[in-house]
C-alpha cells in the first residue's frame, strides 16, 4: 500500500490522538505568531515614530571637558558659525540651528516685566540669546511655547535686528510686531534698535525661573545671532557660537552623522559633545517596548515548552506503534518508508492547524496586542502626568527629582498598533514548526527502526 494512503488511513484511525495533536500544534502555532506579528507591529510603529518626530543631536559644552582641563579656568569653549554651516550641509541633516547668549539692557523706557523671581542680571537687564532659527528650538517644536501674532526669526534674517518676544513682556510695554525695542550691551554703552517679528507664549509662570539663565521666564528676549553679536562689539572677527542643533532625515542617521561631523570639523569641536536628544522618541515607544519584550519572552517560552510537549507526542506514538512497525519491516517494507510515513502524519496535523491559525491570528493578536499597549499606554500616561518640577530655586535633587526626567511636551506614548499577517511570517512561523515537528518524529522513529523486525516484535508494545 502507498504509504501516503496508509498514513491517512492511520490519522483517521487514531482520532483521538489526532485531535490531541492538531490541539498542539494550533495553540502553539497561534501563540508563536502572535509574538511575530506583535514584534512586527511594534517595529512598524516604533520606526514610523522616529520617523515622524526624526532625530536630534545637540551640539553642546562637554562638562567633563570643561572640568577636567585642569588650571587654567572654567572659560566655556565656543565654534564657530561657519563650521557649524558645514556640519549643517551633510547629508544626514534635514534642518540645523545655533545660539548664543548675553546680557541685553533693556533701554528706552521698556521695563522687565517684575511679578516673578528676583532679577539676577543688574537693572533692566535679562538674558538675550541669538539664535538662527527659532522654530527649531526644542520648546516651540514640542509646542510647549507657542507662537501668538508673527513669525519665527529664520536664517533669513541672520543679520539684521530682530527680536522675538513674551506676551507678558509684551503686553507691559504695549508692544506687538512691528514694535521697536531698544537693547543696550551687556558692556559699555552701545544701543541697537531691533523690531518685534513675533509674541509668543511661554506657560511657565513668573515665580519658575528659567532653569538655564535663572530669569523670569517673561523677560527672555530671542534676537538674531547677528545683530545681538554686533551689539555686543563682536563684529570684528568670524562669529562664534556656543550650541548647535542638527534635526536629522532619519534618527537611523545619528552614528552616521556624529562620525561624518568629527571628521569634517575636526579639533573644532574639542570641548564639545555631540549627544542625542531622543527622549520624544523613547517617550512615546516605551509602552511599545515593553509589550514587545513581553511577547518576544512569551514567544520563546512557548517555542520551547511547544516543542517539548510535541516531541512526547510524537515519541509516545512511535512507541504505541512499535508492534505496527515490526509487521510492516518483517513484510519487507522498507525503513525509509515508514520514516516517511510517521513524517507525512505529522505534516499533514501541522499543516492544518498552521493554515488554521492564519484564519484568526491576527485579529486575535490585534485585539490582546492593543489591551496589553492600551494598559502600558495609561501607565506611562500617569506617570508623565504625576511628575513635578523642583520648588523654584531648587535643583530638585535633594527631593530625588532629577530635572532631566521631565517630560516632553506633545509626545504622547503611543497607544495603538496594526498588525498585519503577510506570508512571510506565515512561512517562517509554519517552517519552524514543520522543522520541529520533523525533527521530533525522525529521531524517535529512527531509534525503533535501527532494530530488526524479530527484536520489535518479541518486545511488545
Amino acid at each position: 500500500m502507498n504509504f501516503v494512503k496508509r498514513a491517512g488511513l492511520s490519522l483517521w484511525a487514531r482520532k483521538g490522538r489526532t485531535l490531541i495533536t492538531f490541539a498542539a500544534f494550533l495553540v502553539i502555532t497561534v501563540m508563536v505568531l502572535a509574538g511575530v506579528l506583535i514584534d512586527d507591529a511594534t517595529a512598524q510603529a516604533e520606526q514610523k515614530a522616529r520617523r515622524s518626530v526624526g532625530a536630534e543631536v545637540n551640539l553642546d559644552i562637554d562638562m567633563g571637558q570643561l572640568g577636567s582641563g585642569g588650571g587654567g579656568g572654567m572659560q566655556a569653549p565656543q565654534i564657530a558659525a561657519s563650521t557649524v554651516d558645514e556640519l549643517g550641509a551633510l547629508p544626514q541633516v534635514q534642518k540645523y540651528t545655533y545660539s548664543m547668549w548675553d546680557r541685553a539692557i533693556l533701554k528706552k523706557g521698556t521695563e522687565l516685566v517684575t511679578d516673578g523671581v528676583a532679577n539676577t542680571m543688574g537693572p533692566d537687564g535679562t538674558a538675550g540669546v541669538g539664535v538662527l532659527d527659532t522654530g527649531l528650538l526644542s520648546d516651540f517644536r514640542s509646542g510647549r511655547f507657542t507662537m501668538l501674532s508673527g513669525r519665527h526669526l529664520t536664517a533669513a534674517d541672520q543679520d539684521k535686528k530682530r527680536l522675538l518676544i513674551e506676551e507678558r513682556l509684551a503686553r507691559k510695554n504695549g508692544l506687538e510686531v512691528g514694535s521697536t525695542v531698544t537693547l543696550g550691551a551687556n558692556e559699555g554703552k552701545a544701543t541697537a534698535e531691533f523690531t518685534v517679528t513675533g509674541v509668543y507664549r511661554d506657560p511657565r509662570p513668573g515665580s519658575e525661573p528659567d532653569p538655564e539663565y535663572g530669569v523670569n521666564p517673561a523677560n527672555m528676549l530671542y534676537a538674531t545671532v547677528g545683530g545681538l553679536t554686533r551689539l555686543n562689539s563682536r563684529s570684528g572677527g568670524p562669529l562664534q557660537v556656543g550650541r548647535a542643533t542638527f534635526l536629522l532625515r532619519d534618527a537611523d542617521d545619528q552614528d552616521r552623522f556624529k562620525d561624518e561631523a568629527r571628521r569634517v570639523a575636526g579639533s573644532a569641536l574639542d570641548g564639545f559633545a555631540l549627544d542625542a536628544n531622543d527622549k520624544a522618541i523613547q517617550q512615546m515607544t516605551g509602552p511599545l517596548k515593553s509589550i514587545r519584550s513581553t511577547a518576544t519572552l512569551a514567544m520563546w517560552l512557548i517555542v520551547v515548552a511547544g516543542a517539548a510537549v510535541l516531541a512526547l507526542l510524537v515519541d509516545l506514538a512511535v512507541k504505541q506503534r512499535r508492534r505496527e512497525y515490526g509487521v510492516l519491516l518483517a513484510m519487507g517494507e522498507n525503513k525509509t518508508r515508514l520514516i516517511a510515513q510517521q513524517a507525512v502524519e505529522i505534516v499533514a496535523v501541522a499543516a492544518l492547524a498552521v493554515g488554521l491559525s492564519a484564519l484568526f491570528a491576527q485579529n486575535l493578536t490585534q485585539s490582546a496586542g492593543q489591551a496589553l499597549l492600551g494598559r502600558e499606554a495609561t501607565e506611562a500616561r500617569q506617570r508623565i502626568d504625576s511628575w513635578q518640577p523642583p520648588a523654584p530655586g531648587r535643583t530638585g535633587l535633594d527631593e530625588g527629582i532629577d530635572p532631566d526626567d521631565r517630560p516632553v511636551d506633545n509626545a504622547d506614548p503611543i497607544d495603538r498598533i496594526t498588525v498585519r499577517l503577510d506570508r512571510a511570517d506565515l512561512a517562517a512561523v509554519g517552517g519552524a514548526g514543520l522543522g520541529i515537528a520533523l525533527l521530533a518524529t525522525a529521531i524517535p522513529a529512527a531509534s525503533v527502526l535501527r532494530l530488526s523486525p524479530r527484536s520489535i516484535l518479541t518486545k511488545g508494545k
